[in-house]
């Protein structure tokens, strides 16, 4: 919806104002999924260097998604087209030890990173 890479890229530079991006992938467009659109998908994803805790970090990407124009979520799984869409993927510690995090709010890893191409793509070209 609208020009997808740019929108994509204002979020980023957003996010950039709480911590350094450390890597970005390239664009990826992939059919939707998990519902009928007309809209393919453009994905993209980043490294975040950042001393937020994951909650806070989810509760600014919430943020960032509403002053973009982000109206809704999507509620027991249904989904739909959105202008913007910030998911958490993975986070680590200081020391490098991936984070483990299961409650109502926040799940990391996020559960379906490994099956949803175009998560996993894009997330591997930036992973070290």
């Amino acid at each position: 919806m609208g020009n997808r890479e740019q929108t994509i890229q204002q979020a980023i530079e957003r996010l950039a104002e709480a911590g350094t991006v450390t890597a970005q992938s390239p664009f990826f467009y992939s059919e939707p999924w998990g519902f009928e659109s007309v809209h393919p998908f453009c994905n993209n994803c980043v490294r975040l260097l950042t001393s937020l805790t994951p909650l806070d970090l989810l509760h600014l990407t919430q943020s960032i998604e509403q002053r973009m124009g982000r109206s809704h979520k999507s509620v027991n799984g249904i989904y739909s087209d959105r202008l913007i869409d910030i998911d958490l993927i993975r986070a680590f510690n200081e020391k490098g030890e991936e984070i483990f995090i299961s409650s109502p709010e926040l799940t990391l890893p996020h559960p379906l990173w490994t099956v949803r191409d175009f998560v996993r793509i894009p997330l591997e070209s930036i992973q070290e």
